[in-house]
């Protein structure tokens, strides 16, 4: 009886920790890939000659020939959204601080 307590105790104790770390976990992946592909951008306008207005696609950024291989996905849940070359790639999930 006394064991059962113990190890109800320390799964108190330990379970909100795990959770707040994956939940850090994921926003730093989600900010790392945000990195990534903000640089992508910037790449493909300097190479493509590109203003600060015009849009990328998904096509000119991802592809086995393209500057990252597969378009990352946020491991929060969130999608990543492009915007124009002036602008940084933005998460959906920015609220819960995955932005740059």
């Amino acid at each position: 009886m006394i064991v059962v307590a113990i190890i109800g105790l320390l799964a108190a104790i330990a379970i909100p920790n795990f959770v707040k770390a994956r939940t850090a976990s994921q926003k730093n992946a989600c900010i790392a890939n945000l990195k990534q592909v903000d640089g992508a951008k910037a790449t493909w306008a300097l190479e493509q000659k590109k203003t600060v207005t015009d849009t990328p696609q998904d096509s000119d950024l991802f592809g086995s020939t393209q500057y990252i291989r597969d378009k990352p996905e946020c491991p929060g849940g969130g999608t990543y959204t492009l915007d124009v070359v002036g602008n940084k790639v933005s998460c959906s999930l920015a609220a819960a601080g995955h932005s740059l």
